[in-house]
Parts: structure tokens; C-alpha cells; sequence
């Protein structure tokens, strides 16, 4: 995803800290009330589309938010997929992630939802308790698909209650991106950039020294709360407990990862007000060193030809590697009238899709399947590869209902944090307890 994806994200994200929080290609989850399901089921084939289609034609709805260079690679495989088959038609709708987000269930539930779509990780269970989406066990086993074939955390983000209902195409993590020229003209060496605190911290002393902000802290979702998220992590905390039925964010250990984010500005290494995207303009026109952001940002970066830059994991500031995450995951709307052939088409579209994914990494992506992100083709693709390589130390918000409901509350807390400068400890706690009253309620309401 790119700068106007991500931007088209942002109309749904904390810009004012009042909408709900996405991730970056994290997803949303929605406001509306989950009483409201279509109360329609499934018609699944049972082979999940595996012996193909061989129907009358049909046409079939693809919805997306791929606003960004990213759709241009997806159009492309949609394109080769009707060439392929005769009989299926599909024709792709884009809309803006936050747009998206708001128009799919009001037209699931009006029977006049796509037949195909895409979901961030963090969506997936909240659709499900909705009935948004149709369950999608028949199309695993078709494939005959296990977690050993994907990278563990988004495999098992597609389940709720026991019931697959979305397939990961990807992942998408936050990487460490760095204007090597910048680093030169500090004295820093620029094909070995900082991968811990005491290193990191030399580095940005020396850029000072050399009259550089060398990292910029963002008050905002993109990129402040995905690095806040690492963050957090990397220094032994956690965003929620277990079973996500309280946040806990508020504790030691975040304390401590927020402080050192607050002290950034402090000391002099970042501006006190970072505007929007402002930190990742700055490592292009070579006002900073470092910047933390999204795979997605390899495609825009590329397209600046006197830059020299390079992009690595996130260096492990606390002490535990980890690095914030996304997926796109496959999902099927709930249909109101069934549709035997257009449920048999879709699966075979899902299927088919599902095996191009190292076409889908050239547009910015890390495969979430382990044979097509270990292969050599992929290898050939060094950026997104260099941040393929924290795989196993990706973290992503729990697969609970309405996560992104509380998740309002913490870009909150970042946003008094890193632009006003509030105290740590107490802003952290309060945003707690106002997170834990939405938890509590989302528990009622979901239930």
C-alpha cells in the first residue's frame, strides 16, 4: 500500500483521534451495531472450489480497497484469472479502506454485497459474529490447507469460534527504512545501519551532533502506533491480555517503551510536532536518517531514483525482536439468496488467487504462505525479503470482536504522548480504563 492508500486509510484512522484506528494495512473494526447480521448461512460446495467451474456463466463482484500501487498488481492477476476462465467474469470495485469498511455489511445485509472480498486481519472476527462473511473451512480443506503451510499468526487470525472464515493472502510489516546518504554525512556507515539500543541511540547522537533530527516520532496510527505496538512488545509488554478481555498497555514495561519514544523529541532527535506522513517525507527530502514504516513504502521509495536508501528489519530497541503487522485475508460475503453457482465460482477464484502470491509480493507484500515466501523468486525481491525475515516475530492485534473499538483509545494515549507531551504513566492508565469499558461492552454486544 502506498502514500495514497494509506492516506485513504487514514479518513477512517485516528487523524482526529475520534474515528476507529486502522492499521496500515491493519484494518477496522466497524461501529455498527453487531446485532445487525444478515442471519443468512452459507452454501458451501464442500470441495471449495477445487474441481473448478464448469456452471453457466457468471459474473462475480471483487471489493477491495487496494487504492495504491498494490491494485495495479491485483488488477493484473484478476485480468490473467477471466482470461483463464470463460465462464467466470470478475470485475473489481476499489473503494477507500475506511469507505469499504463502512459500506460492506449495510450492503451484505441489503443483498447487494460483492461476492468476493478482502479483510485485514483485525476484521476478520467482527464480521464473523456479524454474519458478514460465510465460513471458509470447505476452501482450506480443499487446498488442504494447515498453519504448517502459512505463517502461524495469520492463519490462525481466520478463525473464530473453531470456524475459518478467511484465507491470508499476506503479510505486511513494519520495516526499518534509512536515507543512506543522510547516514554518510553523520559518519555513520551507510550499509550497516543501527540493530539495537545502544547502537541506535550512537547513531542518532551523532546525527544531532551533525544538526540532524535522525528519527522522527509520529503522534499518529501511521506510523507512531505501529511503532509503539513494536515497541511495546519488543520491551516484554503486551497490547491486551490474554483472551484481549483487558488492555495492558499501562504496564511497566510499556511505561518504558513510551518513554523512550517520548524522549526522542527530548533529546533533540525528532521534532515535538510531526505532522501527518511528515516523518516519512522527511527521510525522502534527506531532513532525517531513520524512519520506521510499512512494506508498502519499497514501491514509493523505488520510485525516487536519486535516493539512495535501504531497508532492513526493525532494529530491537527493548530487548525482544518484534515488529507490528497486517494481513489481507480472502473472504466470502454472506449472501441473502443462495447461489449455487456463483458460491462454486467464487471458491474457485479463491483457490486460483491463493497461488499467485509471489506476483502479489511484487506490489509490496510478504507471501503468508512458507513455500512461496522461501523460494528463490522471492528471495530476488531483496527488500521485501529483508523484511520477510522477521516472520516469526511479527505481532498483530488479537482476532476478538471489536478490537479496533478499543484500539481508539490507544491512538489517543500515543497522540497526547508524542504531540502534547503528557506524562506517561498516568496517560496510559486512563486510556486503559477507558479501553477496558468498551472491552466490557463489546463482550456484551458481540456475545
Amino acid at each position: 500500500m502506498n502514500n495514497v492508500s494509506r492516506r485513504g486509510f487514514l479518513t477512517g484512522s485516528l487523524a482526529v483521534s475520534a474515528a476507529v484506528g486502522l492499521s496500515a494495512c491493519g484494518g477496522q473494526s466497524m461501529q455498527q451495531d453487531p446485532a445487525a447480521t444478515t442471519g443468512a448461512t452459507a452454501s458451501a460446495t464442500g470441495d471449495g472450489g477445487s474441481s473448478g467451474y464448469d456452471g453457466p456463466n457468471v459474473d462475480l463482484q471483487f471489493w477491495n480497497g487496494f487504492t495504491g500501487g498494490d491494485g495495479a498488481f491485483m488488477k493484473t492477476l484478476v485480468d490473467q484469472f477471466n482470461e483463464e476462465h470463460a465462464n467466470i467474469a470478475v470485475s473489481v470495485r476499489t473503494l477507500q479502506w475506511a469507505d469499504y469498511y463502512d459500506t460492506l455489511p449495510t450492503a451484505v445485509q441489503a443483498g447487494r454485497g460483492p461476492d468476493i472480498g478482502i479483510m485485514h486481519v483485525d476484521s476478520v472476527a467482527s464480521n464473523a459474529a456479524r454474519q458478514i462473511i460465510q465460513p471458509l473451512d470447505d476452501v482450506a480443506q480443499a487446498l488442504e490447507l494447515s498453519e504448517s503451510d502459512f505463517a502461524p499468526v495469520p492463519w490462525e487470525a481466520g478463525i473464530y469460534k473453531d470456524t475459518r472464515y478467511a484465507i491470508p493472502l499476506d503479510v505486511h510489516p513494519l520495516g526499518f527504512f534509512y536515507n543512506k546518504q543522510v547516514m554518510e554525512s553523520a559518519g555513520l556507515d551507510p550499509d550497516n545501519p543501527p540493530m539495537d539500543m545502544d547502537s541506535y541511540m550512537d547513531a542518532l547522537d551523532k546525527l544531532k551532533s551533525a544538526g540532524i533530527q535522525g528519527h522522527w516520532t509520529s503522534p499518529f496510527p501511521f506510523t507512531g502506533g505501529l511503532s509503539m505496538q513494536s515497541l511495546v512488545h519488543q520491551f516484554g509488554g503486551r497490547l491486551f491480555n490474554e483472551g484481549a478481555t483487558e488492555a495492558a498497555w499501562a504496564s511497566p514495561e510499556a511505561v518504558e517503551a513510551f518513554t523512550w519514544w517520548q524522549n526522542l523529541a527530548k533529546e533533540g532527535h525528532s521534532p515535538q510536532e510531526v505532522a501527518q506522513d511528515a516523518d516519512f517525507i522527511a527521510l525522502q527530502n534527506g531532513e532525517t536518517a531513520f524512519n520506521w514504516n510499512g512494506i508498502w513504502s519499497i514501491n514509493t521509495l523505488r520510485e525516487k531514483t536519486d535516493l539512495e536508501w535501504g531497508v532492513a528489519r526493525l532494529p530491537n530497541i527493548g530487548g525482544t525482536d518484534a515488529a507490528w503487522a497486517g494481513s489481507h485475508q480472502f473472504v466470502l460475503p454472506t449472501r441473502k439468496s443462495p447461489d449455487e453457482n456463483k458460491d462454486q465460482a467464487s471458491r474457485v477464484f479463491l483457490n486460483w488467487i491463493s497461488e499467485q502470491s509471489l506476483e502479489w509480493a511484487k506490489g509490496g507484500q510478504v507471501p503468508a504462505r512458507n513455500s512461496v515466501r522461501e523460494s528463490e523468486e522471492f528471495q530476488e525481491l531483496t527488500e521485501q525479503a529483508a523484511l520477510a525475515e522477521q516472520i516469526d516475530d511479527l505481532v498483530f492485534l488479537p482476532a476478538v470482536p471489536g478490537i479496533g473499538d478499543a484500539m481508539v483509545e490507544w491512538d489517543k494515549a500515543l497522540n497526547e504522548i508524542t504531540l502534547a507531551g503528557r506524562e506517561v504513566a498516568p496517560t496510559l492508565e486512563a486510556s486503559v480504563e477507558r479501553a477496558n469499558k468498551i472491552l466490557e461492552e463489546n463482550a456484551q454486544r458481540y456475545a
